[in-house]
């Protein structure tokens, strides 16, 4: 039994265990155009994992079989997958809500230039990435001119619509640039509305904050730095017994590139697939039973309970649910920066 699961039987009495479908997550491939210091998947432009038409289409007859709320679509760079279009099209047919997850500077990449209309016209929700307001920041994380690019995309989508027509919804989300928890979400949103308001013009709707997992690129950056072992205490020790019944892996299931299921894609990224006890392939999925299985979890899980906690949704509680809670001799408000310059340190 790993800490994480430990701590949850002290809190529940039981494992961890799903609550129904709502979310039908699908990562369509690791294949992507940037190289990010904290991706989880390690996804770069040499990856070769890309999920075929064939999957997709056992995906097609799972979504119409749970019908989830949405149908939340990932990546690497899910754009750069080329049955991508024709998969959006068939989930509108059958009347699903999509999103999908952008870097945005892939849709600057030749042969991308009519998918923000796509994207409109299909009225797909688009939740992008965008881990700082400043240059500064973003190239840090992603690399040079990454942050002028992604201006320059967001400009674009705003003029077709997105941010700005109620049908057309743009969300960004944060991620810390260190060794340190998001700062407090709402707060955090306005700043971002302020600065890329006043700065570039650009509207957006809401802003979502996710906590880096310890694993993938950011674990191997925690390592070189020797922050490996006092950032898992900072997850542990901020643990939010509020955001338990809100994490993400209790209402979601995840397809991989191959068809495999997860409960989330951080554990796809470990290879940590659903209960060995139940069927591990779409091809044999069965809602009566991953609707109500045992979570698959790891210390990595306490990335998901610190906080406000964090999800593919950003915040689970509100501010007010942790911010007068102690932990281990720490205040919790002073390991949230105020501005996310902060993330270019250590």
């Amino acid at each position: 039994m790993n800490d994480f699961e430990r701590r949850i039987r002290e809190c529940t009495g039981l494992p961890l265990k799903s609550d129904d479908i709502e979310i039908l997550q699908v990562n369509v491939g690791f294949r992507c155009n940037q190289r990010c210091a904290h991706c989880h998947l390690e996804a770069s432009s040499e990856k070769k994992e890309m999920m075929e038409w064939d999957t997709m289409k056992l995906i097609l007859d799972t979504a119409r079989e749970v019908k989830p709320k949405l149908v939340d679509i990932t990546g690497g760079a899910p754009e750069l997958n080329p049955f991508l279009r024709t998969f959006i099209e068939a989930l509108k047919r059958n009347d699903h809500n999509i999103q999908v997850r952008s870097n945005l500077t892939v849709l600057e990449h030749p042969g991308m230039e009519e998918l923000m209309d796509f994207f409109r016209d299909t009225e797909v929700k688009l939740v992008a990435s965008l881990p700082c307001h400043t240059k500064e920041g973003v190239d840090a994380v992603r690399g040079d001119g990454v942050f002028e690019a992604s201006i320059r995309v967001l400009k674009l989508l705003n003029n077709i619509g997105y941010g700005t027509n109620q049908r057309l919804q743009l969300d960004l989300v944060y991620n810390p640039g260190g060794a340190f928890l998001p700062p407090e979400q709402s707060s955090l949103e306005t700043k971002y509305h302020e600065e890329l308001s006043s700065n570039f013009g650009i509207i957006f709707n809401n802003l979502l904050t996710l906590t880096n997992m310890p694993i993938g690129r950011f674990r191997e950056l925690l390592i070189q730095k020797n922050q490996h072992s006092k950032y898992l205490r900072l997850l542990k020790e901020t643990f939010n017994s509020q955001t338990i019944n809100r994490v993400m892996c209790r209402h979601q299931i995840n397809v991989s590139p191959n068809g495999k299921l997860y409960d989330c894609d951080y554990n796809l990224a470990l290879g940590y697939p659903v209960d060995s006890k139940l069927p591990s392939h779409i091809h044999d999925f069965d809602p009566s039973i991953h609707s109500k299985r045992e979570i698959v979890t790891g210390n990595h899980c306490f990335g998901c309970t610190t906080g406000q906690g964090s999800s593919c949704e950003g915040a689970l509680v509100k501010k007010e649910s942790f911010e007068s809670e102690k932990a281990g001799g720490f205040n919790i408000e002073d390991m949230f920066p105020a501005l996310c310059e902060i993330s270019r340190e250590g």
